[in-house]
Order: C-alpha cells, then sequence, then structure tokens
C-alpha cells in the first residue's frame, strides 16, 4: 500500500503544472499591433493619394485608390502577424505538450 501511495504521490507531482512564465506579448498588445498596422496602412495610403492628388490635380481619385490600397495592405500585414503569432503559440503549445515517455510503467 506504501509503495501505491508514493507511485500516486509521484504521479501527481509530475502532472502539476509548471510555474507560469510570463507571455512576450499579452492579447492587448497584440490587438492593438494589428490596429496599428491597419491604421498605419490606410494613413500611409491615404497621404500618398492626397499627395499625388495635389500634384497632379486629379482629386479626389489618387486619394480613393491609394486609400483602398492602404487598407488592403494593411489587412494583408494584419493577416501575416496573425499567422506569425499562431504559428508561435502552435510552437509552444507542441513542445509544452510533449513530454518523455520513457520512464513509464505500463500496466494493463
Amino acid at each position: 500500500m506504501a509503495q501505491l501511495e508514493e507511485r500516486l504521490a509521484a504521479m501527481k507531482k509530475s502532472q502539476e503544472p509548471g510555474p507560469r512564465k510570463e507571455d512576450h506579448h499579452s492579447q492587448a498588445q497584440l490587438a492593438w499591433r494589428m490596429v496599428t498596422e491597419l491604421v498605419a496602412g490606410l494613413g500611409i495610403g491615404a497621404v500618398i493619394g492626397y499627395g499625388l492628388d495635389f500634384v497632379a490635380g486629379t482629386a479626389p481619385f489618387g486619394m480613393i485608390v491609394f486609400t483602398l490600397l492602404g487598407f488592403v495592405a494593411g489587412v494583408k500585414t494584419m493577416l501575416r502577424s496573425a499567422q506569425e503569432i499562431q504559428r508561435e503559440w502552435t510552437v509552444e503549445e507542441t513542445t509544452r505538450d510533449a513530454s518523455p515517455k520513457g520512464d513509464r510503467d505500463e500496466e494493463g
């Protein structure tokens, strides 16, 4: 009985979660990063379009076109960032879930 209790205690101890480490990015930081990327794309596109309209005298067509292009660029950048973050989280999940199986006794 004592051996069984020792084995149970050892198994419980091995299954306890480790200390929680600080994530490099909180979810709020990630959300602000994505919003900033979208707004930056829109802003840069609008400024380029306005500048071309001012120089060429084609108002408002350049601004409309380049604002839309900036929006597309911002969305693409957001999606790329989201995929990068997803890959990082997937790698962390798989390394955390992987556990050594060499010393386990399998009894049926």
